[in-house]
């Protein structure tokens, strides 16, 4: 049977839109409490904008942490851009929503997921993932797990080797 309503899609959208939002709340009133973001994306799908350095860095996807500092955060209808700082180097990213692979915000231990895709283009073959239990097993993150003590995101400790799958007890705090 064909799905010409396109649910998949439909769904994906809407997810998007909750990211849309959160990040539209956040750049107009900063993070409430201990919210605080991880958000892993394609660094080579059509939009994305980092720096060379960046780029050479994590060729295949690059998972940032918007939490203390970061500045100018700008949501438009189709991506973010924001500013954070790489081993105390100040970079712009553009980062469009087609891009992103997870969004995860551990303070709630919220989290969606996005199938995989080309990156090159705003049609998808399947839909985003929702957790499948309160507290998913799973989901990207960068290793360690992160520490205000720097203010600082820190990306993953091996460029290059994709993300880390970390339970997100590790998270929790004790």
């Amino acid at each position: 049977m064909t799905d010409h309503i396109r649910y998949d899609v439909l769904a994906r959208d809407a997810l998007r839109g909750v990211l849309r939002r959160v990040l539209t709340d956040a750049a107009a009133h900063g993070l409430p409490g201990e919210h605080h973001f991880f958000i892993t994306f394609l660094s080579k799908a059509e939009g994305v904008k980092l720096s060379p350095r960046l780029l050479a860095q994590y060729p295949d996807e690059m998972t940032i942490i918007l939490q203390h500092q970061f500045w100018d955060l700008a949501v438009t209808e189709d991506r973010f851009e924001v500013g954070l700082s790489f081993g105390g180097i100040p970079e712009r990213l553009v980062v469009p929503f087609h891009a992103i692979k997870s969004f995860f915000d551990p303070s709630v231990q919220f989290g969606l997921q996005f199938e995989p895709s080309d990156g090159t283009t705003e049609t998808e073959a399947a839909g985003p993932k929702l957790p499948a239990a309160p507290a998913p097993t799973a989901v990207s993150a960068p290793a360690p797990a992160p520490a205000a003590a720097t203010d600082e995101p820190e990306p993953p400790a091996t460029p290059g080797e994709g993300a880390e799958v970390v339970r997100l007890d590790r998270f929790r705090k004790k």
